[in-house]
């Protein structure tokens, strides 16, 4: 057998010595990371889904079947057949729009994000037609500062307490007029153009106040859509994380060519 010997010259020896201490900088860098978030506060922000879920009007819904027992067959299987947009979901771009990102094709930096939550609760309290305005954003920028980069921007009604009773959800008049919340124009183009967000959520079933999806108008969620953004519908839980400086995290099964999926949304508090 023959001996094989390297010589490493100085520079080569520093180099060798740098790249392993980066190498374990690294490490300690996401075991530091993975200690801090271990220790905080997580919040789930998904609806358990079931066959009675709240859903868009055009919807049908879910069901369940058992197709092997464990008393019979030693395990059990269940087939759940619903849409894609059930439950806490996303909806990616080609859900509105031919030829943009499908589910499977919205990368892995796009699902963790800083947590922006504009709180207007109180506000559709008193009208539940209330649309967000760029003063409410102002007033979140006045309190905490400019809105990130990348983040995701949740708009809290506390329309998620009325889950899982889908008639409270949709909210009809005596003429059958569905009343909701919703976003408005002005304030997507600001967080998506000018903020340079990743990502909005909402709590109702759509991005649109009910007085427009009641006359099937669907233009904020198309102009959403069309940035080629995603967006998460029927949100819960944004009454237990405070308005800035958590992270939030959203994953989703990855369909190939999906137009929708149900997701998991969860937040990690400060």
């Amino acid at each position: 057998m023959r001996k094989i010997s390297i010589e490493l010259s100085g520079v080569a020896l520093v180099s060798l010595m740098l790249g392993a201490s980066a190498g374990a900088a690294v490490r300690s860098d996401l075991e530091s990371a993975y200690a801090t978030l271990s220790s905080k506060k997580w919040v789930d922000l998904t609806h358990a889904f079931g066959p009675s879920s709240p859903h868009w009007k055009g919807f049908g819904e879910e069901t369940v079947d058992v197709l092997y027992t464990v008393p019979k067959d030693g395990f059990k299987v269940q087939q759940f057949t619903h849409v894609g947009q059930w439950g806490t979901h996303i909806d990616p771009p080609a859900h509105f729009h031919d030829g943009l990102r499908t589910v499977d094709e919205v990368p892995l930096d796009e699902m963790l994000m800083p947590l922006v939550v504009i709180d207007v609760h109180e506000k559709v309290n008193g009208n539940p037609d209330y649309t967000l305005t760029v003063n409410d954003v102002k007033n979140w920028e006045e309190k905490h500062g400019r809105i990130p980069q990348r983040a995701f921007v949740a708009m809290r009604t506390d329309w998620s307490k009325r889950w899982p009773d889908d008639a409270a959800m949709q909210n009809r008049d005596a003429q059958g007029h569905a009343h909701y919340p919703g976003w408005s124009r002005e304030v997507l183009e600001l967080l998506y153009e000018e903020r340079k967000i990743t990502a909005t959520g909402h709590e109702t079933t759509d991005t649109d106040p009910g007085f427009q999806t009641d006359k099937d108008d669907y233009s904020l969620e198309s102009y959403l859509l069309g940035l080629n953004h995603y967006q998460i519908e029927m949100l819960a839980g944004l009454d237990q994380v405070p308005e800035a400086g958590a992270l939030v995290m959203v994953s989703w099964p990855k369909p190939e060519g999906g137009t929708g999926f149900p997701a998991r949304v969860l937040a990690i508090l400060p």
